[in-house]
């Protein structure tokens, strides 16, 4: 045998060795599966792979509220780690871990999956970029505590669900308030993912699994490529769990009754990490592991389910890469964007379930009526499960968005997600269509550091308005067309109006003193004779008509004394 051969090959077996023999054993481990690892335990975990395997790479990106860097690790059979090289013909799986560090069982179980990649202890793809966030919501993991997570079995300290901020990252996603979401935002436009993966623990109902999974609702993700998902990832992904022994049924949405009757998809809106995902096209998951069941059991049962995900990304990359491909082709094609999806509460999918018997019992606290499950009493039902959903909203696709440029916390959040945009050049008068916010509802109490709109409408008119140098164009047939229209079309759920950003136009900042407006107002009925009919005609209601201020100010609003800035929608649409 050729000298140089049997000296690679004894390098090859040396290095295995080396690898196999040497001391990744995680905290999960170590603890015989009852504790998780510290930020900084992961963190020395991640770079001591990179430094000893030139199959993992270990990157600092964006700063988080804590004031620590979030990295992101990644393991690659080639050993390249640039992604425009990786993307030509590899299909590219990001996982994303502690987004509440309390649900710590993803942390755990991708460190055992790179650990057993490096040690070559599973089947290394070939054809498959594996990228995770070790922990992606920093503060909430330095924020260490064994008593927050109450419906909780395991592990024994972890970390909290706010982050530094006490922001729960996972409603972050659009409206970006923490520097976390800045840098996700930067890694996931750097990484462009072909599957994304977001590890949590459930709350909710008791069952008996330990794995749930809540795909991306395919009706919204659209298209041939959320059909796909619906019909051949998820079912793969059961059926590979259920041949290793890992039962898996559909998220339990399901709060203070019990499952038996069935129940509704939970809808991942953008706000939510999957629901952002979505809107680059990105087939994402969320893994609800079950509270109730020992630590070391959803650990072991996360990790195998990434190993199957693993597993599909190379049997089924190919096809889900072209798929990608054509749905960003799709959307920049149509006319009418489908969107605010709802349960249709008419069509049911039939599943199997294995839950336990609930029964209503005195409480022993507070004498009145309570659940209770009784795990002695296990069973077997099908139930009606239903994941097909409908659009409540049909927004007609502008050729373009014209942003005035004061709106500059827009252009900041369009920046970060890589939307391709153009500046006026000089001032322009540009033929736009114009919406008038006509009404919306606001909660009352604080959501997440706002309080959110809600059933927003508007009219719509068009009209010639004069834009100035500078002022900011955005075309839309770009592959960021999904989230424009998510965020820039008022009506949507998680647009940018819904979420405040433009609550500077919901209050006249003039107005008038009655006893000056009186006389005014008297004068402009005398000269415009359509005015004063509508008024008399306003007159016939009851309450109008006995009350002074509602009178005038229902003059003032039809008259040109009333400010045209209140309730305009400042973002105009050119149209197609």
């Amino acid at each position: 045998m050729n000298k140089s051969i049997l000296l690679y090959l004894f390098l090859f077996n040396f290095l295995h060795a080396t690898f196999s023999q040497n001391d990744f054993k995680t905290v999960f481990e170590k603890s015989n599966g009852t504790e998780t690892a510290t930020y900084p335990e992961v963190v020395s975990f991640y770079k001591k792979l990179a430094t000893q395997s030139e199959f993992v790479d270990l990157q600092e990106m964006g700063k988080t509220d804590s004031g620590e860097l979030l990295h992101i690790a990644m393991y690659n059979s080639d050993k390249t780690f640039d992604f425009k090289d990786i993307r030509k013909d590899k299909t590219i799986l990001l996982i994303n871990n502690g987004i509440h560090p309390g649900e710590s069982d993803g942390i755990d179980a991708t460190q055992l999956l790179f650990k057993d990649l490096v040690q070559r202890n599973i089947k290394i793809p070939a054809n498959t970029v594996v990228i995770t966030i070790p922990i992606y919501n920093i503060g909430g993991a330095l924020n260490r505590n064994t008593t927050t997570r109450t419906n909780q079995n395991g592990p024994k300290a972890y970390g909290f669900r706010g982050n530094a901020r006490n922001y729960d990252l996972n409603r972050d996603f659009i409206k970006n308030d923490t520097r976390n979401a800045l840098a996700f935002a930067e890694i996931f436009h750097k990484v462009q993912p072909d599957i994304f993966i977001d590890n949590h623990v459930s709350n909710g109902a008791d069952y008996q699994y330990t794995l749930t999974h809540l795909f991306t609702q395919h009706n919204a993700l659209g298209g041939a490529l959320g059909k796909y998902l619906h019909t051949e990832v998820r079912p793969s992904l059961e059926r590979k769990l259920k041949v290793k022994n890992w039962d898996i049924t559909p998220y339990v949405n399901v709060w203070g009754t019990t499952p038996d009757k069935g129940w509704a998809q939970f809808m991942d809106y953008p706000r939510y990490s999957t629901g952002y995902t979505s809107l680059w096209n990105t087939l994402g998951m969320m893994v609800e592991t079950h509270m109730l069941k020992p630590y070391k059991q959803r650990v072991e049962g996360t990790y195998e389910l990434l190993k199957i995900m693993i597993e599909i990304a190379e049997e089924k990359g190919s096809e889900i890469r072209s798929l990608r491909k054509e749905a960003f082709e799709f959307y920049q094609k149509q006319k009418v964007y489908l969107t605010n999806w709802k349960v249709d509460s008419t069509k049911n999918r039939i599943i199997t379930f294995k839950g336990y018997e609930g029964k209503t019992i005195p409480s022993a606290i507070t004498t009145l009526p309570r659940l209770q499950y009784d795990q002695s009493l296990p069973y077997t039902k099908e139930v009606a499960y239903q994941d097909t959903f409908k659009p409540t909203l049909s927004i007609n696709v502008p050729k373009a968005y014209v942003i005035p440029q004061g709106w500059w916390s827009v252009l900041e959040r369009l920046k970060i997600n890589e939307v391709e945009y153009q500046l006026l050049k000089k001032d322009t008068v540009i033929e736009v269509e114009s919406y008038r916010i006509s009404d919306y509802k606001t909660r009352k109490e604080a959501y997440e550091g706002h309080y959110l709109h809600e059933d927003t409408k508007v009219s719509r008119k068009t009209l010639k308005k004069a834009f100035n140098k500078g002022d900011i164009i955005v075309y839309t047939d770009q592959n960021s067309i999904r989230y424009l229209l998510e965020t820039l079309e008022p009506e949507a759920i998680d647009s940018f109006f819904n979420w405040n950003f433009f609550d500077t136009i919901l209050q006249q900042k003039e107005n008038f003193s009655p006893y000056v407006w009186e006389d005014k107002a008297a004068e402009l009925l005398k000269k415009d004779l359509d005015l004063k009919d509508r008024f008399l005609n306003m007159k016939k209601d009851t309450i109008f008509n006995s009350n002074s201020n509602y009178q005038l100010d229902w003059i003032h609003k039809n008259s040109d004394y009333y400010e045209k800035a209140h309730l305009q929608y400042p973002i105009y649409r050119i149209i197609k």
